[in-house]
């Protein structure tokens, strides 16, 4: 991979890290669009540790706050800490149990087509969901619902965003907490990510760490921008929207591989 094709890639995953309109998805689409060399799981762990970096960034304030009510055994602190825990033990059983056939999903262009319309319809279920909101604060049970969501987001072209999100909506938790805790919960899923790969990562050829460097700096200043976007979006109700763009582009790569 060059580091022009890094940091392009690197971008647009920054960019659809966070907007409902998935990531991974953007990712296999540049690259059988635009003819680009595979990324491979490596860089997809590298610009995603970048995207976690944005994250902490934009809640620095929220994540001190429960870092430090933590130490203090504070429960609020510990409750909502534990669950986040919950929220990631969907995603961490599915990859145990079927890692290789979601590692090989990224190989098969087509179903990134069909996941994108999938996503579109999740987007556009927000709706009714919205004007409803009332929770400031998932309970455990709605963090395992939100967790399964998550979880089947790993698949190429499901929004995890939007997957999580729509899901606290749906719940009755308030959009601004929504996006926080869908935010804030991917930060053990890319932290177990990057540890699983650490081996490839210490790996990779010398020549590749620059546009690896490259392309995880794009992740990171794109995905900041992305994440304030995308709160912006849904304090004004305009998180549904997303739903055109993703129907849209689902169609047009379908179209694109059929022929």
């Amino acid at each position: 991979m060059t580091t022009v094709e890094a940091l392009w890639l690197g971008f647009v995953q920054g960019l659809t890290e966070f907007l409902p309109v998935s990531s991974s998805g953007h990712l296999v689409m540049a690259q059988s669009l635009l003819g680009l060399e595979e990324s491979g799981v490596v860089f997809e762990v590298a610009v995603h540790v970048a995207t976690l970096v944005s994250v902490l960034v934009f809640y620095r304030r929220r994540v001190g706050e429960l870092v430090v009510d933590t130490l203090k055994r504070r429960p609020e602190a510990i409750a909502y800490v534990g669950k986040l825990g919950v929220a990631t033990l969907p995603a961490v059983a599915l990859v145990l149990v079927a890692g290789d056939f979601l590692e090989g999903l990224f190989d098969r262009p087509p179903v990134v087509g069909f996941a994108l319309l999938t996503t579109g319809a999740i987007l556009w279920s927000t709706r009714s969901t919205l004007p409803g909101a009332r929770g400031e604060t998932p309970g455990f049970t709605d963090a395992l619902w939100i967790g399964c969501a998550q979880a089947f987001a790993i698949v190429p072209g499901i929004s995890r965003s939007g997957s999580t999100v729509a899901t606290a909506l749906a719940l009755g938790i308030a959009p601004t907490a929504a996006a926080e805790f869908s935010f804030l919960m991917s930060i053990p899923v890319i932290l177990g990510a990057a540890v699983l790969k650490l081996g490839e990562l210490a790996a990779i050829a010398p020549e590749a760490v620059v546009p690896l460097m490259v392309g995880s700096a794009a992740a990171g200043v794109s995905g900041v921008a992305a994440i304030w976007l995308f709160v912006r979006l849904l304090r004004t109700q305009g998180f549904h929207h997303f739903a055109y763009y993703v129907w849209a582009a689902g169609a047009a790569f379908l179209a694109w591989s059929w022929l």
